[in-house]
């Protein structure tokens, strides 16, 4: 990093920090605050439900698997969440703007007490909240890790560094705040990593590297499944994928509650999955080629950010950095917006006596604080990483095993094919989920290890949302559900028409 590469990386967080002020004017109640009053158009929301998918995590985590692993990453991760996102589309995206429309939903939590009851709602709340700020931790970290490798900054400047920015404009402009920077930095990322693209194809021969890379590379590299990442990987993260990119991951819902209409979610959806199967080809050459140009790499996840010093001129550097920020600044202050809106909306209420939330601008200021303490806490977290298997261990493990126990009743609870699955059914997938990963994890892992190799990360990821899921419908058959409130909620998310409920129909959450 040179004076010149200082002043670009500057630009990009005033930048930031500008449009999130001016977001600001934007924000005049909870509801512009948490879900941009239902009025983002479907571009920005496909755009920032895309950049609100992934961090610096990508070129941390991610480039060290590229580089040992190869083509496999693009295979499991990019073409997953698109065909995740291209099944969903036609399933979850209405539904999630349709709880807005007509049950006045902020959280995407919101209508569980309705769907199940309090108790269920609190436990997938809570827990889905600490959940985050494990989380979010590693997208710090990895930030981090690349502002150290490029400019030698401690790890725990860099923390400080990202998170006060993303501190300020997420806690003064909430959701329209994140999507309109999100925009911003899509922008940013293009530019970035174009540049990077042509950097490395002119150092290996021009556009004919794109394909002759492939022959220079280790065997293994242009398999599709190799070593841990196998087929049966790739099935159970696409299981894990699809939960989370159609709202399982509680800020990626949240772009789905603010589309205007149900057309616009499927389309916002759609775009997304679209930038998911093209944009990360342009990300990844660059990480596929580094065994090539940075040979025998004894901590392959600097890969690209040495990669980037030893390829492009002073300026453009810092352009790089401002694009690997940009994912990691868009993915956590929309988490924080979505973990805001849960706990103003559905935790602290539970904690009064009277069940009630406050008036309007008390649930604002109570955003705005929540904001603030989430993202200090899982700032925490980054500078304790490595106590959680580093980067990788928080994003692939952590976050993919524990994600199933909480969305699996969250989603498939808008779906009338499981209707007969109530609070029971919810509070047995989640329980099971969680113990399953326990005991994978903490009692079982030396053996997996030892007797499955190359299966022991599916194992991992795969047993908690498998048991969630396989929990969750048999309780459902065993223990059906009674309850008229929660069949009426179906009812009104599954209708096509809003006009077949009379007003006095709709339910108010």
């Amino acid at each position: 990093m040179r004076t010149l590469d200082w002043i670009v990386l500057c630009i990009y967080f005033l930048l930031m920090l500008g449009m999130g002020l001016w977001a600001r004017t934007k924000v005049r109640t909870a509801r512009d605050f948490f879900t941009a009053g239902g009025a983002m158009p479907w571009w920005l929301s496909g755009i920032s439900h895309h950049m609100s998918g992934y961090s610096s995590a990508v070129f941390v985590a991610y480039a060290a698997i590229a580089y040992t692993a190869g083509l496999s990453i693009y295979i499991w991760w990019a073409c997953s969440i698109s065909l995740a996102l291209m099944i969903g589309s036609s399933i979850f995206p209405a539904r999630w703007s349709k709880l807005r429309q007509r049950l006045g939903i902020i959280s995407p939590l919101e209508y569980l007490a309705t769907r199940y009851n309090l108790p269920a709602q609190q436990v997938l709340a809570w827990s889905g909240a600490l959940l985050k700020i494990f989380d979010v931790g590693a997208k710090w970290i990895a930030a981090a890790i690349l502002l150290q490798a490029f400019a030698e900054v401690p790890i725990l400047g860099g923390v400080l560094l990202t998170g006060s920015v993303t501190v300020v404009y997420s806690v003064f402009g909430g959701l329209w705040a994140d999507a309109l920077t999100d925009m911003s930095q899509f922008i940013i990322q293009v530019l970035a990593g174009t540049v990077m693209l042509f950097a490395v194809l002119s150092r290996l021969g021009g556009i004919s590297s794109l394909w002759t890379i492939w022959d220079r590379l280790p065997a293994g590299h242009s398999r599709p499944f190799v070593g841990q990442y196998t087929l049966a990987f790739s099935i159970v993260y696409l299981l894990v994928n699809f939960l989370s990119y159609n709202g399982g991951t509680w800020n990626l819902a949240q772009r789905f509650i603010a589309a205007p209409t149900a057309a616009a979610a499927r389309k916002a959806a759609l775009l997304s999955a679209g930038l998911y199967l093209i944009w990360p080809l342009v990300l990844f050459y660059p990480m596929w080629a580094s065994p090539l140009l940075l040979p025998g790499l004894a901590d392959p996840s600097q890969s690209y950010a040495l990669l980037t010093e030893k390829l492009l001129p002073q300026g453009l550097v810092g352009l790089v950095l401002a694009g690997i920020f940009a994912h990691t600044m868009a993915m956590t202050s929309s988490d924080a917006n979505a973990v805001s809106a849960v706990v103003v909306r559905d935790i602290l209420p539970a904690l009064r006596k009277d069940r009630q939330r406050p008036g309007d601008r008390a649930q604002l200021l109570s955003g705005r604080i929540c904001t603030l303490i989430f993202l200090t806490l899982s700032m925490g977290i980054a500078l304790t990483a490595d106590h959680f298997g580093g980067v990788i261990g928080l994003v692939v493990l952590w976050y993919g095993a524990l994600l199933g126990p909480i969305s699996v009743p969250m989603l498939f609870g808008m779906l009338n094919l499981f209707r007969r699955s109530g609070a029971n059914a919810a509070i047995a997938s989640w329980a099971v989920g969680a113990i399953a990963f326990g005991l994978i994890k903490f009692v079982f892992f030396a053996q997996i290890e030892h007797l499955h190799g190359d299966l022991t990360t599916t194992i991992t990821v795969a047993g908690p949302v498998l048991s969630s899921l396989v929990a969750f419908i048999a309780v459902g058959f065993v223990w059906p559900a009674k309850n008229q409130a929660a069949d009426d909620l179906l009812r009104l998310i599954n209708e096509d028409d809003a006009s077949k409920a009379s007003p006095a129909e709709r339910i108010v959450v």
